[in-house]
């Protein structure tokens, strides 16, 4: 495989600067790539390019929004129309309407909704609702499963099934997770005893459909549809944080694509357009107790910001417009088959996960759970990453993220891939 990046010195200094300022050098832990990270000077359909001038076929795009590519011309041109208009209100929006009513029209989980700014505050509110809602205080997450940065939700996974949670970060007082108790992914037995152990004070199951941050890890066929089973003969909430599967598996997220239907339903990433933005959702008795028109409080300055909202209009309606899922099926399809092809013919101890437009090689056999994760070689992804980056790929530089395709990459930007995964892969 012909290696296509040089020097990195200018990221190298770059970086050495940001330490001074910025702990750790960067504004998100994921981006602390050793010895140091590349730094983006621009970006354009499926490439990404440096301060040294190194180009990169991308598969982070962007964690997950980027799901028509970088700088997209339907996009930016939205975006350029709504910054001539202003951008920022301290008012409602005509079009903060238009893209709820085609979200509402979208997932028949969702009602009503409400704009945040991120994914964390999407699932934050929704946690606020589900107990507000339901009058009680305890909550189940999934080991593994990632819910944005807030409070009760940093709990060290891995953690029994049947425990309170312990805080994974300084500065959480334990008293702000001991109602958030944890099951294993795809073990339905241990979470119904779960459920039914707590139910007299259980709000809510918050889930991944498919693990993201750890994966991707598919549910086995029936989990999902036991899970809802569950939870509705013991009256507790169903949330689907499709942060990250919302739109990429298909225009009405996971649950159209299994066909289960949630009581709540977080969004963010994609339907963003790539800026910053979340949606929180549900049935309408539910939603109606969010402020102003009921008691529990959620508010926000840039929630429905009309950049935001416009780029969200703009990539719904490219998706449809453009049958970028059938598309990227096909892809993704096509990618994870020579993936697997790779594996077996290097006869290694690895496994390809996915479905649609995500896929990750495992080093180590395919996982149906956090634990599973954690038996796959770290050190030797970590070493294989830098490998695949000399060769001017750019995938995750953690085995426990998931990566992403987008329309912007074509048929040979994939063949170029697999080359460089089955050159690096020796």
């Amino acid at each position: 495989m012909t290696m296509t990046t040089t020097a990195t010195t200018q990221s190298e200094e770059t970086y050495d600067e940001a330490r001074k300022v910025i702990p750790g050098g960067v504004s998100s832990p994921v981006r602390a790539i050793k010895p140091h990270p590349f730094y983006t000077a621009s970006a354009g359909g499926c490439m990404i390019t440096d301060l040294d001038g190194n180009r990169y076929i991308d598969y982070c795009m962007g964690y997950g929004p980027l799901i028509l590519g970088h700088a997209h011309p339907v996009i930016k041109s939205a975006v350029i129309d709504q910054l001539n208009r202003g951008w920022l209100y301290g008012t409602p929006i005509e079009a903060e309407v238009e893209l709820a009513s085609r979200i509402v029209s979208l997932y028949p989980s969702i009602e009503m909704l409400r704009f945040v700014s991120s994914g964390t505050e999407a699932t934050m509110s929704a946690l606020r609702l589900a107990r507000g809602y339901t009058g009680r205080n305890k909550f189940v997450k999934i080991e593994g499963g990632f819910h944005g940065a807030h409070d009760a939700v940093l709990i060290k996974a891995g953690s029994g099934a049947t425990t309170h949670g312990v805080p994974d970060s300084l500065g959480v007082p334990s008293d702000f997770t001991k109602h958030t108790l944890q099951a294993p992914y795809n073990d339905i037995e241990a979470i119904t005893d779960i459920i039914e152990s707590n139910r007299d004070d259980l709000a809510a199951v918050i889930i991944e459909p498919v693990l993201g941050n750890v994966g991707p890890i598919l549910p086995v066929p029936g989990y999902l549809e036991a899970l809802r089973r569950v939870t509705e003969e013991n009256d507790v909430l169903l949330i689907f944080d499709e942060i990250i599967t919302g739109f990429r598996l298909a225009m009405g997220g996971a649950q159209e694509y299994f066909g289960v239907v949630p009581d709540m339903t977080t969004l963010g990433k994609i339907v963003g357009g790539g800026f910053p933005f979340g949606v929180f959702g549900g049935k309408k008795e539910i939603m109606e107790l969010i402020s102003p028109s009921g008691g529990v409080y959620q508010a926000g300055t840039f929630s429905g910001n009309p950049v935001s909202v416009t780029a969200g209009l703009a990539v719904l309606d490219t998706l449809e417009s453009e049958d970028v899922h059938r598309k990227l099926d096909a892809s993704g399809s096509k990618l994870r088959s020579a993936l697997q092809d790779i594996v077996s013919d290097l006869k290694l101890p690895y496994s390809v996960s996915g479905v649609g437009s995500i896929f990750k090689v495992f080093f180590g056999d395919l996982p149906r759970n956090y634990q599973d994760t954690l038996r796959c070689d770290k050190e030797e992804y970590l070493r294989f990453f830098s490998r695949m980056l000399e060769s001017g790929v750019f995938i995750p530089p953690s085995q426990f993220e998931t990566n992403f395709l987008s329309i912007a990459h074509t048929a040979t930007d994939i063949e170029k891939t697999i080359d460089a995964y089955a050159a690096n892969l020796k």
